[in-house]
């Protein structure tokens, strides 16, 4: 499932389109052009002159160098040999950056200041007879701006770059995890449906092959998961039924599950086996203990912009050990899984049920991602 959401805004100044980085700089270019035309005005310039120049030379400038910089590290990055150190941090160099500054200055203030001569019928953008000192000293002062922004936008872009490689590492990290709890998760779930096995080959042969059969689809589409950011929430609940069927088998008629997924949220995307360890604590923790009956239900529900998560069983509850029992591991990972992925836009709650029984409920946006696949 592929997405149209916009490129990351934490994506550094190199790897970024011209058109989003000139975008990125206007507010910045619009603020230095109006202080300019407030001083012009105060100056004894008619208003909507100063305003016209100082727009059409500040904006003109800030394009300049942006396309000169921009054009510069594409350069370099295409000849490795060639480029400087922080050449993928948006930095060219100081002699690179020194050139695009004086030569976006200069192209800008020329091709600016000639179409807003042409809109007013003046003059002022060339240099007359006795005027090359005042025409340099206004271009000299136009490259302290220049050099500012430039300096200003490429710290903030090796901050961005900072903060992308963090989220990332942050990201490979909760993917670790998630490796890790497999490993946690799958030994116990296959040693147990093992002995099972070995013990209705003898007594329910047709019986231990159906189990083996769910066995065999459920560790399809673990790999399967396993090997993808994102997959849709039908697959993950067709997932869990693959799962629940061995736990039928193995607990027999007393266990009942429900599954609930509206039609309009089957090809969201979420995380892989984001609910396989809340599922698996609410079996082992919370309705194996149980004497009689076991329930469990499954849903999942749109409120608003989120998306709603329910594991919900009635086993013997959170003050004797049910779903958070254990050593909290799964949990814990899905909690750390979901701040690396969504930030605080995601949740996990964990709460006692009236009667007997633990629901939780996952939490997280309702929307597409960039790297969610069907």
């Amino acid at each position: 499932m592929r997405s149209d959401c916009p490129e990351p805004m934490n994506t550094p100044d190199c790897e970024r389109s011209l058109p989003r980085q000139l975008l990125r700089g206007l507010p910045a270019a619009q603020a230095i052009s109006l202080s300019v035309a407030g001083v012009l005005w105060l100056l004894g310039m008619p208003a909507w002159v100063a305003l016209l120049y100082s727009l059409l030379i500040g904006n003109g400038i800030s394009a300049s160098i942006h396309v000169l910089m921009h054009l510069v590290l594409r350069w370099q990055l295409a000849h490795p040999q060639r480029a400087h150190p922080r050449a993928a941090e948006g930095f060219p160099g100081w002699g690179w950056l020194a050139a695009s500054i004086v030569g976006g200055v200069a192209i800008g203030y020329i091709v600016g200041g000639a179409l807003a001569s042409a809109i007013t019928g003046l003059d002022g953008v060339w240099p007359r007879h006795g005027s090359w000192n005042l025409w340099w000293r206004i271009f000299a002062l136009s490259l302290i701006p220049g050099l500012a922004g430039t300096v200003y936008f490429y710290q903030r872009g090796r901050v961005e770059a900072a903060e992308a490689r963090a989220a990332r590492a942050q990201q490979a990290a909760a993917e670790t995890q998630l490796r890790l709890l497999q490993s946690q998760l799958e030994p116990h779930m296959m040693f147990n449906t093992l002995a099972n096995l070995r013990a209705l080959i003898g007594i329910d042969p047709a019986r231990a092959q159906g189990m083996l059969d769910h066995m065999i689809a459920w560790l399809r589409s673990t790999l399967g998961a396993s090997r993808l950011p994102w997959h849709p929430l039908s697959t993950e609940f067709r997932h869990l039924e693959d799962y629940l069927a061995l736990m039928r088998i193995r607990m027999g008629e007393r266990l009942t599950v429900v599954v609930e997924l509206p039609p309009d949220l089957a090809a969201l995307p979420v995380p892989p086996l984001l609910l396989q360890p809340l599922v698996e604590n609410a079996i082992r923790h919370g309705l194996e203990p149980l004497r009689g009956p076991a329930h469990l239900a499954l849903s999942a529900q749109r409120d608003g912009g989120q998306l709603l998560l329910s594991v919900r069983d009635n086993g013997v509850g959170l003050d004797r050990g049910g779903t958070s029992g254990g050593s909290g591991f799964g949990l814990q990972q899905v909690r750390e899984r979901l701040s690396a992925l969504y930030g605080t836009a995601a949740e996990l709650r964990l709460q006692s049920l009236q009667g007997g029984g633990t629901e939780v409920t996952v939490r997280l946006p309702c929307t597409a991602h960039t790297e969610s696949s069907t």
